[in-house]
């Protein structure tokens, strides 16, 4: 019994040093009535005062929000995706009425109105005004509310950046409305569509129709994903669409990966430091964020650098090494290998003794840059 007592203990620790989940309810005056919240806030979300976060707004909550939350904390704690605070709206029987759209023109009506403003004009700017957000925001539905957060596609400008469709039931005409609509859009917009081959046959059909037309859509600010997963059910593709939806949504955010570095920057023929400023303006530009440069992304470019023999750009990675980490070794390392590379060895062998007394970064070790300086006083005779 102690034993089992201990371990019920560390869980409940464990969680609490995890990711917050707080349970709020929310008056609202546009459908004159009080809504249930689930909010999970980043881990450290308390010590991180400086940090802002996207938002991840969850309709279905009562069975959405889990399999969201805990997925937005799996991959933010690995770099995929960026910390976000994650927003469930509860709705239960309700989403029927929340949902509702009118016979004639099939766009929100009555209980669906209200629920699409109250969406928009009063939960939204009750999370930017209570908590640090940044300006990117995602929408996730299931079915009926899959079909809904379409409808924030028409606003101009749309009211989210992301939108998580799994298996809509579409309105009528919204498979037509939906393709005509996104080339008018000037925002960048994240789509992400998924059905499975044991879906409900005429949820399948609908979302084969619409997939058929947005793949064609052709421009750079439409990043469009779809899946079609093999054996799925109306309600198991849901546990595979969300990691996919979201790791491709913030592709661009995470580390730099082997392939990349392969298949991208060892084949580059523009300078590698600007691929590494770019993707963190992009980052930037997107989601709203400005992160600090990953070590792992500077020793990827500066790595790509050294086997291209781009040395300028090696040099402006080391630059940007010392700025941001000047406590590291790995500038000294880099703008040693500059100063070797272009022929001032005496600059390079101080370079790299700078370094002697700093933090070692992955492979640059304080031996190595001894055996470098070392190596330029024996050849050189200092």
């Amino acid at each position: 019994m102690k034993k089992t007592l201990l371990l019920v203990c560390c869980f409940l620790i464990t969680l609490s040093a995890s990711s917050q989940i707080l349970y709020e309810e929310f008056h609202s005056e546009k459908l004159q009535e009080t809504r249930k919240l689930k909010i999970q806030l980043p881990r450290n979300y308390d010590t991180n005062t400086e940090k802002a976060y996207p938002i991840v707004i969850v309709l279905d909550a009562d069975y959405l929000f889990e399999p969201v939350a805990g997925n937005v904390d799996y991959l933010s704690y690995w770099e995929d995706m960026p910390e976000s605070i994650v927003v469930g709206v509860m709705q239960g029987e309700s989403r029927y009425e929340d949902c509702n759209y009118d016979d004639t023109n099939f766009f929100p009506a009555e209980k669906g109105a209200a629920f699409f403003e109250f969406i928009g004009l009063e939960l939204l700017p009750y999370i930017d005004n209570n908590y640090r957000t940044a300006k990117f925001t995602i929408a996730v539905g299931h079915d009926f509310t899959a079909n809904f957060i379409n409808y924030y596609l028409f606003k101009d400008p749309p009211l989210f950046n992301g939108y998580i469709s799994l298996s809509p039931d579409l309105a009528p005409l919204l498979d037509e409305r939906i393709p005509q609509r996104i080339p008018a859009i000037e925002s960048k917009v994240f789509y992400y569509l998924a059905t499975g081959t044991d879906d409900i046959k005429s949820l399948m059909e609908v979302t084969q129709l619409l997939n058929a037309q947005l793949k064609q859509i052709d421009q750079d600010n439409f990043e469009y994903y779809y899946d079609n997963f093999d054996g799925a059910t109306h309600y198991s593709l849901v546990s595979r669409g969300i990691p996919n939806a979201l790791e491709k949504i913030f592709s661009v955010y995470r580390p730099i990966s082997k392939k990349e570095y392969n298949e991208v920057l060892l084949k580059m023929d523009s300078p590698v430091d600007e691929y590494l400023k770019d993707k963190y303006h992009t980052i930037e530009t997107l989601f709203g964020l400005t992160n600090p440069i990953r070590v792992n992304d500077f020793i990827a470019t500066a790595t790509a650098a050294e086997k291209l023999k781009q040395w300028e750009s090696l040099r402006e990675i080391g630059t940007m090494a010392k700025r941001q980490y000047p406590d590291k070794n790995m500038s000294d390392y880099y703008l040693g290998r500059y100063y070797e590379e272009i022929g001032e060895p005496k600059k390079a062998m101080r370079t790299f003794q700078g370094g002697f007394d700093k933090e070692e970064t992955d492979f640059i070790t304080v031996d190595m840059l001894l055996d470098r300086a070392d190596k330029i006083k024996t050849d050189f005779g200092y």
